[in-house]
């Protein structure tokens, strides 16, 4: 069985041709700066070299038309024909309270996700151009969809409840649910193996770290907090989105700056984040770059995206009674070495010792703190596409 994983950022996309019978990777790729300038397809067959498309890409259904093209392309595709595919697993943000698991897509599935759009306005509708791309390409092959609030699921109420009349979770479901469940899911199982633990037995923050960001505490193997809440909204300064902000401001800026409820929205989840602190970009390698030439508003704005992560990393630890693993993942914790630097410096107080050494490495598993740390901190790419896949085929079997 092969299955074709598509998991759209709001702006990347990612994806993987898995062959489940051994779970190797049969293609993979990535798709940058959706929508940005400088789009760009990298595509990968193994034992072969990566091909990079340089074309304009406006919006993710142009990309998921490329993506298929170069799968069954002459020259580096990695199938014949499409009928090879035998399944789609799509990453989908956010399902409200609709769906709590892994479903089969079908018509009902997607109005229950176009529904859910206000909920997670940067990301589900990417998802459902996915899909819809998808079914219009491959008309018989069966697709499912993973989501992102899945893993969260086990959080106590305490920690998913907020201090808003009950009454507003009872009629509307108002609450946390947190996202990037499906990467945490993975980063924690892989972690407890890396370094030779059960995943029961350790007490683990996962940072995933990228456009979007999210950090999760997880104790006995089961999520019990997470940064992220009833939208991808709530917690980390990210690339376009503000993260925790007083919720007072929201009221003073509409009437300050004459907006309406759709322009307040889009300001918080399109113009904030590192992007409205900058001014330069969402994309933090632009950021990191003007940083370096001397702009003091994109240092500013590094320095408040390591201030938030290094301040939700302490406060779950308290939750959780302490730490044994602190674990980097996603475009940014995997590949930026200084932002890693810069968040674990002064967490030496709870047992965590980064070698800066050891973290001079990218985009692999690896060991970053030191010998006598006693919080291990790690690095671990993250691989959201197998896990969708295994939930692909346990459905579709």
């Amino acid at each position: 069985m092969n299955v074709l994983v598509v998991n759209c950022g709001s702006s990347s996309l990612k994806y993987q041709l898995i062959n489940m019978s051994d779970e190797s990777v049969i293609a993979k790729g990535l798709v940058e700066r959706i929508g940005i300038e400088g789009s760009v397809l990298k595509h990968e067959i193994p034992g072969m070299d990566k091909v990079v498309i340089e074309k304009t890409m406006p919006d993710h259904k142009v990309a998921i038309g490329l993506v298929l093209d170069a799968l069954v392309d002459g020259n580096h595709g990695a199938i014949k024909d499409m009928k090879e595919i035998s399944a789609v697993g799509h990453r989908v943000v956010h399902a409200g309270e609709k769906f709590s698991d892994s479903v089969v897509i079908n018509d009902e599935v997607i109005e229950a996700l176009e529904e859910c759009i206000e909920l997670a306005p940067l990301h589900n509708p990417a998802n459902l151009m996915g899909i819809a791309a998808c079914k219009e390409l491959m008309i018989d092959t069966p697709m499912v969809a993973v989501f992102d609030t899945a893993f969260h699921q086990t959080m106590p109420k305490a920690s998913y409840i907020y201090p808003l009349p009950y009454e507003l979770y009872e009629k509307y479901g108002v609450r946390k649910y947190g996202f990037h469940g499906t990467s945490h899911r993975y980063v924690s199982q892989r972690a407890a193996e890396f370094v030779g633990e059960k995943l029961e037995d350790l007490k683990i923050i996962t940072c995933h770290l990228g456009n979007g960001a999210s950090l999760a505490a997880i104790k006995d193997g089961k999520c019990i907090d997470t940064s992220m809440g009833f939208t991808p909204l709530e917690g980390l300064v990210m690339g376009t989105r503000c993260g925790d902000i007083d919720p007072a401001i929201v009221t003073f800026v509409m009437e300050k700056e004459n907006l309406d409820l759709a322009g307040m929205n889009n300001l918080m989840n399109k113009k904030s984040g590192v992007l409205g602190i900058s001014g330069v970009s969402s994309d933090f390698r632009d950021i990191e770059d003007a940083a370096k030439e001397g702009n003091e508003r994109a240092t500013l704005a590094i320095e408040a995206f390591n201030h938030r992560v290094k301040k939700y990393i302490g406060s779950y630890a308290a939750e959780m009674g302490g730490a044994d693993v602190i674990i980097f993942t996603a475009g940014l914790g995997e590949n930026s070495i200084s932002n890693r630097e810069e968040i674990c410096k002064g967490l030496e107080f709870m047992g965590a010792k980064l070698d800066v050494e050891k973290n001079n490495v990218r985009g692999k598993d690896a060991i970053v703190s030191t010998d006598d740390s006693k919080v291990k901190i790690l690095v671990i790419p993250t691989n959201e596409e197998l896990m969708i896949a295994k939930d692909t085929q346990a459905l579709l079997k």
